[in-house]
């Protein structure tokens, strides 16, 4: 089984590094982090301060914005194209072939957010700005949400088409984004109807504000990547809680594949 999810996520991973869009969202990170660099300099002596927080922006963004790319047409181009049944014809199983799908989408973004890094890395250099263990935390933060939204993505390209799935992806991680609110609102809303739907929400949608804390209140506490920012057992936690909801997205994906008529 290894090695069959290893020969389709190997595939998958070429396929995507061979797509131009890639090499357009690697010049956007560049161009972003060269923006922040412009804006710092305007800014009075939050160079460091700036140059932090848009490269880690740029992460965050792009790195969820390429995952939304890959992942909602990743599986409906297979069966399109039918060259899925080419596939299929082979010994393998259906919910191989979607967690190989996953995995080899997973390593090409592991390589993007790699070189957005470095990339953020090298530009904080020329500014002279130090890269702290804040910083590494963010991105580790980053990275993890960057997956779990190639994995929504993953599961809506399994049951719908390659622009509803684009809607839905896109819905889950904008409420994903903005949890807290959704909180205060439900806190505050009269309708009991709209508390009983935004719950119902924010159980299913992922919580993908736990990965991006900066600026924000963790524990009663105000988290910062420029101050104090959360210790490696939150980083730790989230991180669970990520391949958790990823594990459950790729089961409820294979099983739908599985189940799903090709013809």
């Amino acid at each position: 089984m290894i090695e069959r999810i290893y020969a389709i996520a190997l595939n998958t991973f070429r396929e995507a590094s061979r797509r131009r869009v890639i090499w357009g969202i690697v010049m956007g990170v560049i161009g972003f982090n060269m923006f922040g660099i412009a804006l710092g300099e305007l800014s009075l002596q939050e160079q460091a301060r700036v140059a932090r927080d848009v490269g880690l922006a740029g992460i965050s963004i792009f790195g969820c914005v390429t995952a939304m790319v890959l992942g909602v047409s990743l599986l409906y181009n297979e069966v399109q194209r039918r060259t899925i049944h080419t596939i299929l014809a082979k010994p393998l199983r259906r919910s191989e072939f979607v967690v190989g799908k996953y995995v080899g989408m997973a390593a090409t973004l592991t390589v993007l957010v790699v070189l957005f890094a470095l990339v953020m890395t090298g530009l904080l250099a020329l500014q002279e700005v130090a890269l702290t263990q804040a910083v590494v935390q963010g991105v580790a933060l980053a990275y993890v949400e960057v997956l779990v939204v190639a994995a929504v993505a993953i599961f809506f390209s399994a049951v719908s088409s390659p622009f509803l799935s684009g809607m839905f992806t896109f819905l889950v991680f904008f409420l994903g984004r903005i949890t807290p609110e959704i909180r205060i609102f439900i806190d505050t809303t009269e309708s009991p109807a709209i508390r009983a739907a935004l719950r119902g929400a924010l159980y299913l949608v992922p919580d993908l504000h736990l990965f991006s804390i900066s600026g924000s209140t963790v524990e009663g506490a105000y988290v910062s990547v420029h101050d104090n920012f959360v210790t490696w057992g939150y980083v730790g936690t989230s991180v669970a809680y990520g391949l958790l909801y990823i594990t459950t997205l790729l089961v409820l994906a294979a099983l739908i594949f599985s189940r799903r008529d090709l013809t």
